[in-house]
């Protein structure tokens, strides 16, 4: 799912703040509350294709429905639950809610916050996001280029959703500024359904995650390294597929954000490694947002991502608005460029956004 953000003006927005869309508390009373919320999200969108014409769309962008709720264990201690579905509504009388997006369980206090269940990567959250986390068109990373890998023939690419489920995560309080993760991502061979296979290996093999944050005033730093073990291909030679690391930093001044990223896939392979280093913008001018990004891709001759897109180095940029038109609903307009054979992937997109 795309993760959409309300307009990030930091200040100049003093009024939408006060009137900023929430979720609908259902249930709150002797230290248990219960949420419920969600979104529309339908956009227009053509994005041209390699070898043929554009392809044009008017469909879902993520739209969800989702419960969230806390209670009180002890003074210190609450514990919480969060679940979400995903479903198109430009065919809701086709379907309900037709797939999970995140749900987990977790506890938190002074001691930090510590969750089982599915969301979206520690490499998403602090390295690829505070560059590009638009409404609909995201430059590519190490994800990106874990998805274009194979190894003797395997395709990892329908795997990637993978990293997401099956997770354990601690983080810590902020102290001093200094804040850090460790998890693990475990997909074990007792996971044999069609609609969640198997890792790779076929094995009870897990990953080993961890990141940590620096923030001081308006300046943050953040480092991530993911060594992507339940990859690891069902070959010969037991091969991993390789590790991600990113780094990235950011500063917050009035309405502006400004981010610079290096990122890696990491290939196991000889020759097979992908680097990613991106500089974004984002600022808020009182009724949105304005935001662009521009990334510079160096992929090595043998990796799965210059065999699949047919080049060595590429020059990634995309544009975007938002206007807000309530508390609660918005407009956007985005352009995105990849410097792919055929400007394959390049397009543009409007949509609308309604959360409740």
């Amino acid at each position: 799912m795309k993760k959409t953000l309300l307009a990030t003006a930091i200040a100049g927005a003093a009024a939408l703040a006060a009137t900023s869309a929430s979720a609908a508390t259902v249930y709150n009373q002797d230290g248990t509350k219960l949420d419920i919320y969600g979104n529309v999200q339908l956009a227009y969108s053509y994005v041209d294709q390699y070898g043929g014409a554009e392809d044009s769309d008017l469909g879902d962008n993520g739209s969800t429905f989702g419960a969230k709720g806390e209670h009180k264990i002890t003074d210190d201690i609450v514990g919480y639950f969060k679940a979400e579905w995903e479903y198109d509504a430009d065919e809701a009388k086709n379907g309900g809610l037709d797939g999970g997006d995140q749900a987990y369980v977790g506890a938190k206090g002074s001691f930090g916050d510590a969750r089982i269940g599915s969301w979206d990567p520690l490499m998403d959250d602090w390295i690829q996001d505070p560059i590009t986390n638009n409404e609909f068109f995201d430059l590519s990373d190490s994800g990106t280029a874990l998805a274009a890998t194979s190894i003797d023939g395997v395709d990892v690419g329908d795997d990637v959703a993978l990293r997401e489920g099956d997770k354990l995560q601690y983080m810590s309080p902020v102290m001093g500024g200094l804040q850090f993760a460790v998890g693990s991502n475990f997909k074990g061979d007792g996971d044999t359904s069609d609609s969640a296979p198997d890792n790779i290996s076929n094995s009870n093999q897990a990953s080993f995650f961890a990141g940590a944050k620096y923030t001081v005033g308006g300046f943050s730093v953040a480092a991530v390294y993911d060594n992507l073990d339940q990859f690891e291909a069902n070959t010969t030679d037991g091969q991993d597929l390789g590790d991600q690391y990113g780094i990235t930093g950011q500063y917050t001044v009035d309405a502006l954000r400004v981010a610079v990223k290096a990122e890696r896939f990491a290939g196991e392979g000889d020759d097979t490694d992908v680097d990613f280093y991106g500089v974004g913008a984002r600022y808020g001018y009182g009724m949105g947002d304005v935001y662009g990004a521009y990334q510079y891709v160096d992929a090595e001759d043998n990796s799965g991502y210059a065999t699949s897109y047919g080049d060595d180095s590429f020059n990634e940029f995309n544009l975007g608005v938002t206007y807000n038109i309530s508390s609660a609903m918005y407009t956007y307009v985005e352009y995105r460029q990849l410097d792919r054979a055929g400007d394959a992937g390049d397009g543009a997109a409007v949509g609308i956004y309604y959360g409740f």
